[in-house]
């Protein structure tokens, strides 16, 4: 299952400010879609009680949570939001624990089960405990921790690749290690300092994981983390283990690239304008033939179009094939001439020809 924590996470990238209006259009967006949960910013974060007030009629069965940090102050503040679930987020590794909280391992253990403790307490029904820097942390004391947060009322344990310096293997066997250990469900936070944040959430849900988080576009802080078009788009069509509407997520990512000043690359998977484009010779007669030998899903699962142009890179099968989809007789041209005219030509503007060119061409 599917947490979008662009809000929170995705909030947290660099000059990125979402207005409130934004912030609502990519919750709204987000249910549209059916993520399982939308973790909705932080405790103590600007207009979080305004924008709980504008969403809450439509999430439908998609939960809303927020974060907040391991502090018992914070959790009263979160009892009194009406939220579904708190994701409470405790350092984990010998370095955090010292040098970021002062303490060491007992008294960040003790803050642990006192914080959960007063979370139950204040009737918040699911608590979430992320345990941060996990994949620097000692295993043993990590799992120690989790099974505390178990013991005490902690209805998920969320392990979190900080530093984004695992890889699917890696997270496999750390998943699997909690999972077999744990009752309660599991999820993952993966950061992509190394380009393996989608990865390794995918690895994790098929490793015993229940849930793993993703941003739209992957955003947040340093390089993000797990994209959530991507994960949500191979859950829906590589597995088919999960129903989203991933026909929305490119006008969703669109938004969120320029609410966020983010530009998708146009070979971006599933947000790129040029992921079904295609110019090479080989490829383009192949698309022509059956376009499941080069395409990994069809373009309308998730509103893109497939582009066919020809240009320096083609050959005779592709200016053939372009001729007969403008309804042109191929016998009637000189197709030697012509390929090395719109190969001429395409290197000259570097690019494909469009369709007015290759026509001038023909003309000529």
């Amino acid at each position: 299952m599917l947490i979008d924590t662009t809000l929170r996470e995705g909030a947290q990238l660099f000059g990125a400010y979402f207005s409130m209006e934004a912030r609502t259009r990519i919750v709204t967006s987000l249910i549209h879609i059916g993520v399982d949960e939308i973790e909705l910013g932080w405790i103590g974060q600007d207009g979080l009680e305004e924008l709980l007030a504008q969403v809450r009629p439509y999430r439908g069965r998609t939960q809303l949570s927020v974060w907040s940090p391991c502090r018992e102050a914070d959790i009263r503040k979160a009892s009194l939001l009406g939220v579904d679930r708190v994701n409470i987020g405790v350092p984990i590794s010998d370095l955090h624990i010292e040098k970021r909280l002062g303490t060491g391992r007992e008294g960040l253990t003790e803050r642990l089960a006192r914080t959960v403790l007063t979370a139950g307490f204040l009737g918040i029904e699911y608590i979430s405990v992320g345990l941060e820097d996990v994949s620097r942390a000692d295993k043993d004391f990590a799992l120690s921790a989790a099974k505390l947060a178990q013991d005490v009322g902690a209805s998920r344990v969320r392990l979190a690749d900080s530093l984004g310096i695992l890889n699917p293997l890696n997270t496999a066997e750390l998943v699997h290690s909690f999972a077999k250990e744990l009752d309660v469900d599991l999820a993952v936070h993966c950061h992509d300092d190394f380009g393996m944040a989608t990865g390794n959430a995918i690895a994790a849900l098929s490793s015993g994981a229940d849930y793993a988080d993703a941003s739209v576009l992957g955003i947040g802080e340093r390089s993000g983390i797990a994209a959530t078009e991507e994960v949500a788009s191979y859950l829906t069509l590589k597995e088919e283990s999960h129903a989203y509407e991933i026909e929305g997520l490119r006008n969703l990512c669109g938004f969120v690239s320029q609410a966020a000043g983010v530009p998708i690359p146009r070979t971006k998977s599933i947000a790129g304008e040029d992921i079904f484009a295609c110019e090479s010779g080989l490829h383009a007669h192949a698309l022509s033939k059956s376009p499941e030998l080069f395409e990994p899903y069809n373009p309308d699962r998730i509103g893109a179009d497939r582009v066919v142009a020809v240009g320096g890179k083609s050959g005779r099968a592709a200016v053939v094939n372009a001729l007969e989809s403008s309804g042109l007789d191929p016998k009637d041209q000189d197709i030697p001439t012509l390929v090395s005219a719109v190969r001429k030509l395409a290197w000259e503007l570097e690019r494909p020809l469009t369709s007015l060119e290759l026509s001038r061409l023909i003309k000529n």
